[in-house]
């Protein structure tokens, strides 16, 4: 009777343990956001994308955020900016659940500092970065780099992103970075019509991802555009081009469950 029960009571441990490692392992996802340029937590799209934020745990093992998620950020020793506190908590939330954070920089958010390596553990990608998915080869990238005539920015960009900025951050006020920052926002929201005008984002996201599939990648994520696009191209392999959209009037992200991607919309 006793080695029954033994026999019993490890049948039934190997069952559970069976059932719901694959029950988990088929709900779990991965999910992919760029673009909310937060400013203000009374603002509609924050307080969705904190609503968002909520929803992951259970359900998602990794959030990769391909940049801008704010309007502006720059990392110093200590948080400077406390109107960004309540979407930092939730992301320490989510941290502590189990859900991995990567984090690419964008062309508003740079030199992410100590909150996000240390206190997130994030992985941080100033470029673009290539992922295996499930064996598939996933180039993942904020997208401010796509548009090579766009030379005004170039400039701007490596002015942002150098070694010699980061070292100067603790020395900036954080008053003076705020204004910086507005600046900048007016600017670059100015700036972004009058590329939506000049340039054909669409072509230049899908001429850019060809030549990454020539490079062997079965799949392009990028943000940057605001655009919502969600394409695959059969020639002998699928592959994917996913352009994420945006936190600011798409409510867009990007999906990979069970090995394949998706374009959803989050409704509140």
């Amino acid at each position: 009777m006793r080695k029954a029960l033994t026999w019993l009571c490890r049948f039934l441990y190997l069952y559970l343990y069976l059932y719901f490692h694959f029950v988990y392992s088929a709900a779990m996802r991965k999910v992919f956001i760029a673009d909310a340029h937060l400013k203000c937590e009374t603002d509609e799209n924050y307080r969705n994308l904190l609503d968002f934020l909520s929803e992951l745990p259970g359900n998602t093992d990794t959030l990769f955020i391909l940049g801008d998620l704010f309007e502006f950020w720059i990392g110093y020793p200590e948080v400077r900016f406390t109107h960004y506190l309540p979407v930092l908590e939730q992301l320490r939330r989510l941290r502590e659940t189990g859900v991995e954070i990567i984090y690419f920089e964008g062309n508003h958010d740079f030199h992410m500092g100590p909150f996000f390596e240390d206190t997130l553990k994030a992985r941080i990608f100033g470029g673009p970065a290539i992922f295996d998915l499930d064996g598939k080869k996933v180039y993942l990238c904020h997208g401010d780099q796509i548009n090579r005539a766009d030379y005004g920015y170039r400039l701007l960009r490596s002015l942002l992103h150098n070694r010699m900025t980061r070292a100067i951050i603790p020395l900036v006020p954080p008053a003076a970075a705020s204004y910086i920052a507005e600046r900048m926002a007016q600017g670059s929201k100015k700036n972004h019509q009058v590329r939506r005008i000049k340039w054909d984002f669409a072509a230049i996201i899908r001429e850019f991802a060809v030549a990454r599939f020539k490079e062997g990648n079965d799949a392009v994520v990028i943000g940057h555009f605001h655009l919502p696009l969600f394409e695959q191209i059969e020639n002998g392999k699928k592959r994917t081009i996913l352009s994420l959209g945006d936190w600011i009037t798409h409510y867009s992200y990007g999906e990979w469950r069970n090995g394949e991607f998706s374009l959803k919309q989050y409704k509140p």
